[in-house]
């Protein structure tokens, strides 16, 4: 991508498309599951489904390559990360225990950490010098 066309992108463009994709993934993968499983002694597990999760973690993945082999790495990261807290606050607020708050904290600080750490191994492996000069960037050595 030629570096007139990547500035005209803003990064704030990028975090606010990052995170609408992002809840609607939510949505797609984990949205509509809203039943515990009951098993038969008693104890409940869910709403959902490990394959649902990881279904979820590997749709957002190429939108994450993308901004970050871009060098968004700003924008991938708090634009997943806002979309996944935003999602999970909804889907989770009916909860009159309270205790969704914790678990919409866990996933703010689990989806910060792990797509901070994937966005960054992405930028630095994907930013290479152009014609042969000097590399350019936040992660240019």
């Amino acid at each position: 991508m030629s570096k007139e066309l990547r500035n005209a992108v803003p990064q704030p463009l990028v975090t606010l498309v990052l995170a609408g994709l992002t809840m609607a993934l939510w949505a797609a993968w984990l949205g509509w599951d809203q039943l515990r499983d009951e098993h038969p002694d008693g104890s409940t597990t869910g709403p959902y489904e490990a394959w649902q999760v990881i279904g979820l973690v590997v749709t957002l993945l190429p939108l994450v390559y993308w901004a970050a082999s871009r060098q968004y790495v700003v924008g991938a990261v708090l634009g997943t990360t806002v979309g996944l807290t935003v999602a999970a606050y909804y889907d989770w607020s009916d909860d009159a225990s309270g205790l969704f708050v914790i678990g919409v904290g866990m996933v703010m600080v689990g989806s910060l950490v792990a797509t901070s750490i994937v966005a960054l191994l992405i930028a630095s492996t994907k930013h290479k010098p152009v014609d042969g000069g000097p590399a350019h960037g936040p992660l240019a050595s």
